[in-house]
Order: structure tokens, then sequence, then C-alpha cells
């Protein structure tokens, strides 16, 4: 079975696996290459999965779209990050989200000014009538 786990930016993962294990809305569920067609959300969590040599690998996926289809299973996620074991795969996820929340107060901030100047624009053209 081939795994595809497809980002907006770039393809994180595309390689063989045996099977694959994730969350979904309805809890975790299993797939094997033999296992029937399915579609299914994914809930934020961890993917795990085992590859060609029988490694277990865990990767934390945004929200995001499960699709098997013959030997192929095709996730479509936000934002994902792929870890070689647990404790490594925290502290990256940790620090991705100190990221992203630094990133969102930054645009929060620029939003607030250009809000604030759009208003002091517009109060400006109605006391220039």
């Amino acid at each position: 079975m081939r795994l595809k786990l497809l980002l907006p930016s770039h393809v994180l993962i595309d390689e063989p696996v045996q099977k694959v294990i994730a969350q979904g809305g309805n809890g975790s569920f299993c797939l094997e290459p033999r296992h029937v067609d399915f579609v299914s959300e994914l809930a934020p969590g961890l993917l795990q999965f085992v590859d060609a040599d029988g490694q277990e690998v865990f990767v934390a996926v945004d929200e995001g779209v499960l699709v098997k289809c013959a030997d192929e299973v095709m996730i479509s996620a936000y934002n994902a990050v792929r870890g070689e074991d647990l404790e490594t795969l925290k502290d990256t996820v940790e620090h991705r989200f100190r990221q992203l929340n630094e990133g969102e107060r930054i645009a929060r901030s620029a939003l607030s000014r250009l809000e604030a100047g759009v208003v002091r624009r517009f109060t400006q053209m109605q006391e220039g009538r």
C-alpha cells in the first residue's frame, strides 16, 4: 500500500506502508492493504503508520481528509509534522505551535492598526463635508 500525505505547499510523505492508523471524527481506525475503499475526515491528532521495513512512524496531523482507494491512501491536511519518536514529535509540535501563535499575534496587531487607520480616515472624510 502507498501512503501520500499532501500539505498545501508540498508532499510530506510518499512511501510504501504496511498499515495506517488514524483518528477520525468517530474515533481511531486502521487501514491495511486488503481493506475496502474508505473515506474519512481526520480529527487533529496522531497518524501512525508502519513503513515498508516494519518501523512505526508517527505524524502529528491537523484536521484533514483521508481517502483509501485500491492500494493507495491519500491524506490532505492543512498542517502536519513527522517525528521519529513521540517525544521528538511532541517537542516539534510545541515549537511549531509557538511559531503559529506568534504569527497570529503579529497578524492580529497589523489588522488592528489597519482597522484603526480606516476608521480614522473615514472620520476625517465625514468631518470634511
